[in-house]
């Protein structure tokens, strides 16, 4: 994983929570049985893991954050965590399942990462995933094209750090590797930021690391001050501003 992206756990923790709370129901989907063997891709602080592991499974988290993986063994010390690229690892012991919220859009070498996945699992042994799917972040990627362009002369596709793929396209990939698809849902989910006017501002402190490459701290804090304000007539509604999220779901078996 090639991103500049420099995580910050605490913060994460204390303002994006959303993400936990959303992947709740992918939990749901998953229904991780009693001494199953899970591995949760993209774990971040382990808040999910947690989750996972009170069904009885025994949950290994990866990430590629080491200051993420530290906060999530201080955090929940009971379970294993580990430090890995989910574009290119290999496991020890197979999965029954690999769980993944909000982690693959990241991952921009797709098809590495799935292969990762597909190498880790039992044969038959599930994937259970949900990220960005095509046209996630819409607007506020727009605003940070049209203020890094105009006032910077950046081109942003090259310091874009995600991949946002359809239906279609992940579908197709994961077919190729040798899964079969049993559900592919992609839907939109506007998700309220929970710093009030700072909602753009925070999000983009934390995700958009990328983008500012370079620029000195006033540059960026003048930079992410006027994506925000590009963002307000589309995105902030009543006392919030709601991220044009656009999820895509996956269920394969191996």
């Amino acid at each position: 994983m090639s991103s500049d992206q420099v995580w910050k756990p605490e913060d994460y923790d204390r303002q994006l929570s959303f993400v936990t709370t959303y992947g709740k129901g992918l939990i749901e989907l998953l229904a991780p049985q009693q001494g199953e063997r899970i591995l949760d891709l993209g774990c971040g602080t382990g808040d999910l893991a947690n989750e996972i592991a009170a069904s009885g499974s025994s949950v290994v988290g990866m990430d590629f954050s080491e200051e993420m993986i530290r906060r999530a063994k201080v955090k929940y010390p009971h379970l294993t965590f580990v430090v890995g690229n989910g574009e290119d690892f290999n496991t020890d012991v197979l999965y029954d399942a690999v769980f993944s919220n909000a982690a693959l859009h990241w991952m921009t070498k797709a098809a590495d990462a799935a292969s990762s996945v597909y190498r880790a699992l039992t044969p038959a042994g599930r994937f259970v995933a949900e990220f960005g799917g095509a046209g996630n972040i819409g607007m506020i990627a727009k605003a940070i094209q049209e203020v890094l362009s105009s006032q910077y002369g950046i081109d942003t596709n090259s310091r874009n750090p995600w991949y946002y793929p359809s239906i279609g396209e992940y579908a197709s990939l994961l077919e190729k590797i040798g899964f079969r698809v049993a559900l592919a849902h992609h839907f939109d989910r506007p998700t309220r930021l929970l710093s009030g006017e700072n909602g753009i501002k925070d999000w983009l402190t934390h995700f958009g690391d990328n983008f500012f490459i370079g620029f000195t701290p006033d540059d960026k804090k003048n930079a992410i001050e006027h994506i925000s304000q590009l963002t307000k007539h589309s995105l902030w509604k009543d006392d919030a501003f709601y991220a044009d999220y656009k999820r895509l779901r996956i269920v394969a078996f191996k």
